[in-house]
């Protein structure tokens, strides 16, 4: 990552290809001197660098008398811009060309090429986002379904930054109290209150806690919720994804192990992503491949959040039930923490009265994959099963791995600071801890950050943003 952020930048920010209209973003402190010595407008001959921030102009970019393109410029004065710096956004029409023409034309004029994510990292040096937010910018643009979109938003808005700054910088007085203490710890002074000091570390550690548990939800919701299809070969597990899908994803056939390897796709169910795991049907086998297949389906059974288990209605008898009862209770004791869902298929081709006496579960669903019938109940029962009370009651809910890191860390140091209180230890040796928690919780808000880290987090954004 550069040291550097006083030159004037450009870069596409539209996606590749060809479209009606791109944008050029251009930022810096050259951005609008240079945009104008190439902007001509259409009716008089305006100055650009006269006009008013937050204003569209009308007119060509000219380069040797040679018109490139008619397009619209749009004019931000720093501070009151994205980036906090003058910003001028050019629309031009959806040509590769014209667009590779235009940057081509500011390249050649003391103007660099944007670094992946070196708008919104200027924002955030110019203290126009917290890190938080910068980092939700992201999370906005590949947001691919509402939950994740609703998620990103929030952080957008400001999430838990502004709190988490806050606790922290009265973490921060209590810790340079402490830190005065230590500087006249022969007259034996206390100049920070312990019993607010205490409340203070429970009320962050109680913020952090909520914090970090909310991650398991803000994973799934940002990630995609996964559901692994589980069960003997030919019960109609890859019937079940390509309903679940509506289109031809699995190849589907009478032949028992037709499925080798897992075979994966999202769907949005009521606004939440969920990636369905068709994998290889598990029974005793001597077909190598297919026990590569089925020892497959056990690594995924680890990976799912939810655990569908098919049978075939058409082939349930006492001893078939008595062999997939201990099969279903193998996989209860081995992922005790899975959500596990038992669906009979093929119900069009039996009676439900005869297939219920012969399964010993609760909550058991029955569905045609075929037909269809049951698919709906079955997609209501798998938003049932994921926790969204938080997102819909608004709770602040973490997504970013880093954050959750960082809480995690800033959170185990409060506990040794709880200790430490409770134990009545040295002020000395509880503020090594205070310093760990007051660190984290500036990686969260940027008050502590690197070149490095910094490199990291925005090396991940398009170009453009």
């Amino acid at each position: 990552m550069k040291s550097y952020y006083n030159d004037t930048i450009i870069a596409i920010a539209t996606a590749p290809g060809i479209g009606a209209i791109a944008v050029i973003r251009l930022s810096g402190p050259d951005a609008i001197n240079i945009a104008n010595t190439f902007f001509k407008s259409i009716k008089g001959n305006k100055d650009l660098t006269q006009q008013k921030s937050h204003t569209l102009h009308f007119g060509n970019i000219v380069a040797n008398n040679k018109i490139l393109d008619e397009v619209l410029v749009s004019l931000f004065h720093g501070p009151n811009s994205y980036t906090g710096e003058d910003t001028v956004e050019i629309s031009c029409h959806g040509s590769s060309y014209i667009q590779q023409e235009i940057v081509q034309l500011f390249l050649s004029h003391n103007v660099r090429l944007a670094s992946p994510g070196e708008f919104t990292l200027r924002a955030f040096l110019n203290g126009k986002l917290e890190l938080a937010q910068a980092e939700a910018v992201a999370d906005l643009i590949e947001a691919n379904s509402t939950a994740s979109h609703q998620v990103a938003m929030q952080q957008m808005r400001g999430g838990y930054s502004k709190e988490i700054k806050n606790l922290r910088q009265e973490l921060l007085d209590f810790a340079s109290l402490m830190e005065l203490e230590l500087d006249f710890s022969e007259e034996d002074v206390e100049f920070a209150d312990r019993n607010e000091f205490n409340q203070l570390v429970d009320k962050i550690r109680l913020v952090l806690k909520q914090l970090v548990e909310s991650f398991a939800l803000g994973n799934v919701l940002k990630n995609g919720i996964p559901i692994a299809i589980v069960g003997e070969p030919n019960v109609g597990k890859s019937t079940l994804l390509n309903a679940l899908l509506k289109e031809e994803k699995a190849i589907v056939s009478e032949i028992p192990g037709t499925t080798r390897d897992a075979i994966e796709d999202e769907i949005v169910i009521n606004g939440i992503v969920y990636r369905f795991i068709d994998t290889a049907g598990i029974r005793e086998t001597t077909d190598i491949v297919e026990s590569i297949g089925i020892k497959k389906t056990y690594e995924k059974i680890k990976q799912a959040q939810i655990v569908i288990y098919l049978l075939d209605a058409k082939t349930l008898n006492q001893e078939k039930s008595k062999l997939i009862h201990t099969e279903i209770s193998k996989i209860q004791e081995q992922f005790l923490h899975k959500k596990l869902l038992i669906i009979v298929n093929k119900m069009d081709l039996t009676d439900i009265n005869s297939v219920k006496q012969l399964l010993p579960f609760e909550n058991v669903h029955f569905i045609s994959a075929k037909t269809g019938e049951g698919i709906h109940e079955l997609t209501l029962k798998l938003t049932s099963l994921v926790q969204t009370g938080a997102l819909s009651s608004g709770d602040i809910i973490v997504s970013n791995s880093r954050h959750y890191e960082a809480f995690s860390n800033a959170l185990k140091a409060l506990n040794e600071v709880k200790k430490g209180l409770d134990s009545n230890i040295p002020t000395d040796l509880i503020a090594i801890d205070i310093r760990q928690a007051l660190f984290h919780l500036g990686e969260v808000t940027g008050q502590i950050s690197t070149d490095d880290l910094l490199g990291n987090i925005f090396a991940n954004f398009c170009i453009g943003k």
